[in-house]
């Protein structure tokens, strides 16, 4: 009996061992797991958190780039209107160059010359404003040199000596550039 007894115990131990042994290896398995599924959760995370403030940037560029359209579109909407009336404008100045003789020629004249100042007001307030040309240095952004002359002793090089075609611009875009003769 005694042998007995020290067998179960023996075996008991055995048994408590083996569970023991089952347990450690049961907590490194399940932590190992653990271990491995935070570092995957914290680089999804980190992941996440890159695309949602990638995507943050983005709708912030979007939201900017509209918003410079939208004022780009209000600045020049008058653009394309302006390039069309700009040929009916010289039309009218080359009407008015004309000379008169007689009453009915001269009230005529007097006609066109207030439709004319009634476009240019109108120019003006939506921002189309005529090139200054004659006289001034030659600037290839503003005039297209269609001619040259020799420069006299009064004028400088490249300057602009007779406007042949008026040109317009809309606040800082150039709408037609003056056609002009500069002295070289």
């Amino acid at each position: 009996m005694a042998e007995e007894k020290k067998q179960e115990e023996a075996e008991l131990v055995e048994a408590e061992t083996a569970e023991t042994q089952a347990t450690d290896n049961e907590t490194e398995e399940i932590d190992i797991p653990e271990v491995s599924e935070v570092e995957e959760l914290t680089s999804k995370f980190n992941e996440m958190e890159d695309k949602f403030l990638r995507a943050r940037a983005e709708i912030a560029n979007m939201s900017n780039r509209n918003k410079n359209e939208r004022e780009q579109l209000v600045r020049y909407r008058s653009q394309d209107l302006g390039k069309k009336l700009l040929p009916a404008i010289d039309n009218l100045e080359r009407a008015l160059a004309t000379e008169v003789t007689d009453d009915q020629g001269t009230s005529l004249k007097k006609g066109v010359e207030m439709v004319l100042e009634s476009l240019t007001v109108a120019l003006k307030e939506e921002g189309i404003t005529e090139i200054q040309a004659e006289g001034e240095a030659f600037d290839p952004n503003l005039h297209q040199a269609v001619q040259t002359v020799p420069a006299e002793d009064d004028v400088k090089p490249e300057t602009i000596v007779n406007v042949l075609q008026k040109g317009y611009q809309l606040h800082d875009r150039v709408l037609r550039p003056a056609m002009v003769i500069v002295a070289q």
